[in-house]
């Protein structure tokens, strides 16, 4: 019997880690909080800089994304680093990894 729930214990760690692999890539942006009224939750501004496609200028382009944040540690002016998670509400697609720097 122990031998079967050696084997089964072994397989079981194999296959997690295989589900690990096989999953996604998981994209992270990092983005300045700009509210935190929500209860775990929080809005942070992305910029992401393109290039227009004629003209060649450099434009800023800003996404505003919904993000858990579960200790409500983030304050409003705070720049922190996002991954991309499952769906945690109807708008929230986002998760607050960690808090890079504190508003001063």
């Amino acid at each position: 019997m122990s031998t079967n729930e050696e084997v089964g214990s072994v397989a079981a760690t194999q296959t997690s880690a295989q589900t690990s692999e096989k999953r996604g890539f998981r994209k992270s942006r990092e983005g300045l909080v700009v509210s935190d009224k929500m209860d775990k939750t929080v809005v942070v501004e992305v910029e992401d800089r393109v290039k227009h496609a004629l003209y060649g200028k450099v434009m800023r382009r800003t996404n505003r994304l919904k993000a858990h944040d579960e200790a409500n540690e983030c304050g409003v002016g705070d720049r922190v680093l996002l991954m991309e998670t499952r769906p945690l509400s109807a708008t929230k697609r986002w998760r607050v990894v960690e808090i890079l720097e504190k508003a001063k």
